[in-house]
């Protein structure tokens, strides 16, 4: 194994995978090294029920899996990645009976929004229009001062006005009906941006978006297919993969990056880049001596603010979930949140420490779009829920009946679940942080989604361009811009940068 590469990669997630395949389709010589025993970070899939029930460990579903600008040229289809979709890709119904339900199909979502359709079909076909240029303005690196100017100054004023909203405002501005309202606040708390948050409007809004055009794709054999793929298109251009070496130290002399230290004693040289898919706070607390880190960096690090917590299960079924509203039945992810109140009461009793009395869910059901993923006839669901970081009396106390909290929750939408459940998987967040280290307490998202933690303060200005203080060090991670998705940007972002300042 050679001991000099011309770049390393340090973390095997999609972004550090699809760094090292800009980088070896540059002709660089990469190697990726992962701690973990097995690569993809958070997208890998392992059985962890029953025996042939095979569930997605972190990420589960991937707006922009097929569209992304950063994994299209990657061709990943060529590499063996094939993708299934349900009628419905995001269904959104309360225990009222009432579900407003987005889907690829612009007719189809039309009827579930019912009087708010026509306000819907406003909001899809100008998203139609514009989807590939706002994607590339949204994923490059910052300024992006020419995908912004191709999206146009019209679109970007309309962007921006849905930016400057809160989720509650843009959706109570737009839609009359409260199952239509309690959409993209919904989507939104899949970060840590809860309904009233000033400017919060906008992660919901994109997630919607791409629900109605790219969906909420289901990859064929689990999200580890993704991984697959990705490693793939790396060795194929001489690129190498090791798994279990973990990165104790990065080697700064002469104010660069040279090499990475190993737990095992082994020192690695770069001649060109280290590319970190690693939190954040980790790169500039542990694997760098504080010494190369100027103050105002390390200080930022050690007040970082995370998103919410996570709090996931996984089931193997013996048939499919017997929800109350139809749409549910064909949906390929379920979320749970009665309305703009429960969603709003939801977010200020995780940031108050408390576990959800009534937990807002995203619940998966790849196996009704993949019937690989379970025997015949049986099923797996997947489900996540906003937590705190650290229960109120410890995880290993309250994990067993906040888990029973969130199959009541699911039963009040679908009778008889429970009496379908052959086994469950709980993962607290720090079984989560345990599974893949850069999910600290249980973020999914590389930090909070807060408006005042995005863009330029991502994750510290002026940092933000994927560059360090360090020479030929790169942060390339979710806790740069773009942040959280399996959308390979950060990775691609940061290659580009290196083969920049390569030349």
């Amino acid at each position: 194994m050679p001991r000099v590469h011309d770049a390393i990669v340090v973390g095997s997630g999609p972004n550090g995978l699809a760094a090292a395949a800009y980088l070896a389709r540059a002709g660089l010589s990469v190697l990726v090294l992962e701690a973990q025993g097995t690569p993809g970070g958070a997208v890998r899939t392992r059985e962890v029920t029953l025996p042939g029930f095979h569930h997605d460990l972190g990420a589960a579903f991937f707006p922009f899996g097929e569209i992304s600008p950063a994994l299209v040229p990657l061709n990943l289809g060529g590499a063996g990645l094939a993708w299934k979709h349900l009628p419905i890709d995001s269904a959104h119904p309360a225990a009222d009976g009432t579900c407003a339900s987005i889907s690829r199909d612009l007719e189809t979502s039309m009827a579930s929004f019912g009087e708010d359709g026509p306000a819907w079909r406003k909001i899809a076909l100008w998203h139609r229009r514009t989807r590939d240029r706002m994607l590339d303005a949204l994923l490059s690196t910052l300024p992006a001062l020419g995908p912004m100017l191709r999206f146009g100054p019209i679109n970007l004023l309309r962007l921006a006005r849905v930016a400057i909203s809160s989720g509650r405002g843009y959706a109570s501005s737009q839609f009359r009906t409260e199952a239509a309202r309690r959409v993209i606040p919904g989507l939104a708390l899949h970060t840590d941006v809860g309904p009233d948050d000033a400017m919060g409007a906008v992660v919901g809004f994109v997630l919607a978006v791409l629900a109605s055009s790219g969906g909420f794709g289901v990859p064929v054999g689990g999200a580890s297919a993704i991984t697959k793929a990705l490693i793939r298109r790396v060795e194929e251009r001489g690129g190498t993969l090791r798994c279990g070496v973990r990165v104790r130290k990065i080697l700064v002399r002469g104010g660069r990056a040279v090499a990475v230290l190993t737990t095992a004693g082994e020192e690695i040289e770069a001649r060109h880049a280290i590319v970190a898919d690693v939190a954040a706070p980790t790169l500039y607390r542990s694997l760098l001596e504080e010494s190369v880190v100027p103050p105002r960096v390390l200080a930022a690090m050690k007040t970082f603010r995370q998103g919410f917590g996570t709090f996931k299960m996984d089931w193997a079924l013996d048939g499919p979930v017997p929800w109350t509203h139809e749409d549910c039945s064909r949906a390929s992810v379920v979320h749970a949140g009665d309305s703009l109140d429960d969603l709003a009461k939801f977010t200020a009793e995780v940031r108050d420490g408390k576990l959800p009395s009534h937990p807002y869910m995203v619940i998966g059901q790849q196996s009704l779009a993949d019937p690989t993923r379970a025997p015949a006839g049986q099923h797996t669901l997947w489900a996540y829920t906003r937590v705190p970081a650290k229960a109120p009396d410890g995880w290993s106390h309250d994990r067993e009946s906040f888990a029973d909290r969130l199959e009541s929750r699911i039963e009040e939408l679908a009778p008889g679940f429970k009496k379908r459940i052959l086994a469950r998987a709980i993962f607290s967040p720090e079984d989560l942080e345990a599974m893949n280290e850069n999910l600290i307490g249980g973020d999914l998202g590389g930090g909070s989604a807060a408006i005042r933690h995005q863009l330029f303060f991502r994750p510290v200005f002026p940092w933000f361009r994927y560059r360090t203080p360090v020479k030929r060090l790169y942060l390339g991670s979710s806790y740069t811009h773009p942040g959280a998705g399996v959308h390979g940007a950060c990775g691609r972002n940061a290659a580009q940068m290196v083969l920049r300042d390569v030349g």
